[in-house]
């Protein structure tokens, strides 16, 4: 074992791999005419399967659904977090849609208003959590409404005065998800209709 720890090597100027110097003649000849040296990743590959090394690792892929190419390492990372086209959700109302579109959506959704219960006043969802935070529970106009309010605070919170806010909120998310889907379908079409007239020109 001490022998071949203490053999001389060189290093092969095909492959850079240390071999044995007894061995580096036979070794340069069978390496330069069989291998080859993979111009991205510095592997030596078979000369025969160069082309399927390169088409199955470093040949630029095609997103399935904004059919934008790129490396192949960064795909996954793309269809997670970047691709124009992968579904999110709202954070105002959890309607799916394509991730190009979701500004513009939440801009609308934001700006609906739900009836806050501690207040009695109707608050933009985009601003909830900072007024739920920040809402004392003093309802708004308190010299005209408030004695009726802190004379019977039982008929405030009773059934009826509840539900017809959820009700009503429920009927505004429908109404709201209905647009929005029109408004998806419309832009669809039109871009459809551009593609279509881009690809005549």
């Amino acid at each position: 074992m001490a022998a071949v720890s203490d053999e001389v090597t060189n290093i092969c100027s095909h492959c850079n791999r240390s071999i044995p110097a007894a061995n580096i003649d036979l070794h340069y000849v069978h390496c330069s005419r069989n291998l080859e040296k993979c111009k991205i990743c510095g592997d030596m590959v078979p000369r025969k399967n160069a082309e399927d090394h390169y088409l199955s690792t470093h040949a630029p892929v095609v997103c399935s659904m904004c059919s934008e190419a790129m490396d192949r390492d960064i795909l996954d990372v793309h269809r997670g977090e970047n691709c124009p086209q992968r579904i999110v959700t709202c954070e105002f109302c959890e309607f799916p849609l394509p991730a190009i579109d979701l500004a513009e959506h939440q801009e609308v959704c934001g700006n609906r208003t739900e009836l806050c219960h501690l207040c009695n006043k109707y608050v933009r969802l985009r601003e909830r959590y900072n007024h739920e935070g920040s809402c004392n529970g003093i309802p708004d106009h308190t010299a005209a409404l408030g004695s009726s309010r802190d004379v019977r605070p039982a008929e405030r919170g009773g059934g009826p005065r509840r539900r017809q806010p959820n009700n009503f909120s429920k009927r505004r998310l429908l109404f709201t998800i209905a647009i929005t889907s029109i408004a998806v379908l419309l832009g669809s079409l039109f871009f459809q209709k551009k593609t279509e007239q881009s690809d005549v020109n």
